[in-house]
Order: C-alpha cells, then sequence, then structure tokens
C-alpha cells in the first residue's frame, strides 16, 4: 500500500536539536502514504508538530533544518553579552541566558508562509469533540501553579480564547527550556487580583504524551509516537560554568523522561529513533552528525513499519473479546 492514503495522528516527544531524527521518521511515513489528522508534540517536538499542521512535508522540514543555523537559538540579551559573568547575570535577572526570540519568530515566519497565525487556523472542519477542534496540540507546563498544560485548550484558564492563541507564541511556550530561555509568564485570575504565571518546556512533565489522542475502545486510525532513545542517558557530562551547568541540568531532565519505561501498548506504536549521541542542547552539532541523525530516524521507522499491522494492534491492545478498552 505504500503511495496510499492513509490516516494517523502523530506525536512527537521534544530534544531540542534531536528532532532532526524525528524528521528522518517522518519521511518514511509519509512515503507510506500516512497523512496526519491531529498532531501534538512537547518542546522541539512542538515546532516540527505546528510545522507540520500548517501543511508542511517531511521533506520540506527535512530541507530546512539541514539549513539551520543553530547557534542562532542561543539569543542573548544584553546582559547575556556581558564576558563571563553575563549568561549568570542573565539567569539571575531574566530568568533565562537566552531570550528565545529567535526560535519564536523562526516558527511564526514559516507558519505565516502557509497562512497560519493563531489556532483559529487551525481547526478542523467537522469536527464535532471539543478534544479534537485543533489540529494541533502542544505540551507546556506552568511552574507557579504546578500544571501541566495542552495548547491551545487550557489558555481559556488565562483568560485567551483558545482559538486566538497565537501558534507560534504556544510553540515558544512550550520550548522554553528552563534556565535556558526566559520562561513566557501569562496571567491569571479575575480583575483587581490577576496573578503572574511563569510557562516554560513541557518536557518537565510530559515530554512523550503519547495518550493525548487516545479514544475509548478502538480508534478510527492509528496514533504514532516518534521518540527520541540513546546511549547518551547517563553519560557524565562536564561542568566548567553556569552555561554547561543549566545544559547537564536540562539534558537530565528531558532525557530521563527518554529513558522511562514504555507501556507495551505504546511502545508497539512508538518509533524509537536513536539519538548517535547527540545531546538536547548540542546546538553547534556538526553537518555530519545532523546527516547521521537523520538517517538514524529513516532507518527507524523503516523497521517499524516493516513489522506494523494497525488491526492486530487494535485486537491486542485496545479490544477484549467484549470490544471494551483494555
Amino acid at each position: 500500500m505504500r503511495g496510499a492514503t492513509r490516516r494517523a495522528d502523530a506525536v512527537l516527544q521534544g530534544g531540542g536539536v534531536k528532532v532532526i531524527g524525528l524528521v528522518g521518521a517522518l519521511t518514511v511515513a509519509e512515503e507510506r502514504g500516512y497523512q496526519w489528522v491531529n498532531v501534538a508534540g512537547t518542546s522541539a517536538g512542538a515546532m516540527v508538530a505546528a510545522l507540520l499542521a500548517a501543511g508542511y512535508r517531511a521533506r520540506e522540514l527535512a530541507q530546512m533544518l539541514e539549513e539551520l543555523d543553530y547557534n542562532r537559538f542561543r539569543d542573548p540579551g544584553p546582559l547575556g553579552r556581558i564576558p563571563l559573568a553575563g549568561p549568570f547575570l542573565a539567569l539571575l535577572l531574566t530568568k533565562g541566558m537566552y531570550r528565545g526570540d529567535f526560535l519564536e519568530e523562526w516558527v511564526r515566519e514559516r507558519l505565516r508562509a502557509r497562512g497560519v497565525a493563531t489556532f483559529g487556523d487551525l481547526i478542523l472542519p467537522g469536527e464535532t469533540d471539543p478534544r479534537f477542534r485543533f489540529k494541533l496540540q502542544v505540551i507546556a507546563a506552568d511552574i507557579s501553579r504546578g500544571r501541566m498544560l495542552v495548547l491551545p485548550q487550557d489558555m481559556a484558564a488565562y483568560g485567551v480564547k483558545p482559538e486566538e492563541l497565537d501558534v507560534a507564541r504556544a510553540v515558544r511556550m512550550s520550548a522554553s527550556l528552563p534556565f535556558f530561555y526566559r520562561p513566557v509568564a501569562a496571567c491569571y485570575g479575575p480583575p483587581g487580583r490577576r496573578q503572574i504565571s511563569y510557562i516554560v518546556d513541557g518536557g518537565l512533565l510530559s515530554n512523550f504524551p503519547v495518550w493525548l489522542f487516545d479514544v475509548e475502545g478502538a480508534p478510527p486510525w492509528p496514533t504514532f509516537g516518534f521518540m527520541l532513545v540513546g546511549p547518551e542517558y547517563g553519560r557524565p557530562q562536564v561542568i566548567r560554568g553556569p552555561v554547561s551547568l543549566a545544559a547537564a541540568l536540562v539534558s537530565t531532565m528531558l532525557e530521563a523522561h527518554d529513558a522511562r519505561h514504555l507501556e507495551e501498548a505504546d511502545r508497539v506504536r512508538t518509533i524509537q529513533i536513536p539519538t548517535c549521541g547527540v545531546r538536547t542542547t548540542d546546538f553547534d552539532i556538526s553537518p555530519e552528525k545532523r546527516r547521521e541523525l537523520f538517517e538514524a530516524g529513516r532507518a527507524a521507522a523503516q523497521r517499524f513499519f516493516s513489522g506494523w499491522n494497525f488491526s492486530r494492534y487494535v485486537q491486542q491492545y485496545r479490544l477484549n473479546p467484549e470490544g471494551a478498552l483494555v
């Protein structure tokens, strides 16, 4: 059935520069005829998911990521440019060593090219279930209130209509690596008693929300998880100052999620992509490593789809003989 049109949902794990591997796997899925209905992601996975939701094909994303200068994602403000002490001062006074503005604007420009600005542009026609109203969902974390956010729906609690939320801003929230990027401030509460919440990378709470599109009983089409796994988990890191300390903290928080045990029912629908020793914050990744990651994603997806059978998955993991959810 290669080339035939098939519907599927996709959930993309966060992983900083390692998302190159996700895109490699996505190219194989699309070559096999899959078209995405709902897409979701966390952190850098949210960035890729947003572009997929806007209509980009995986091969287009691969070209973008091949040409991208990842070092531009490290965009210090005036404080951060002070020699030696700058990163520490920026972290102390602005809650992040980098602004995160380049990431947000890079996403916004590419969404604008496809006519997407707010989540109102990503409403699925005819969808009656509010859980699936928007083609895109991204995960963020409100560290002030201690809660996970599924965007755009949960922005209603902050007085923002979900359909009016800026998509690039939501990606910026989801990808606000603690210590690296300044958190996004959002207000909540009744007039006169409004309080500020700080929203950061959703990977702190759910870096791989493969459950997000699950329904009771047999799903109408599969949800594929795209997960990054690699031997770098547990590998010692050299810490010399605030920048390397922040990198180590972020990698530990996010990559501990990567190493968690998957339930079997989730494992069988997940493409596990080797990360080739690349870490979340390796912004100086070489062209050779980029190609290696991309090809690792393709190889992982080819192995996965060679054994994938949706009917068997439904019967074994979603239904019992009476048709109830296992």
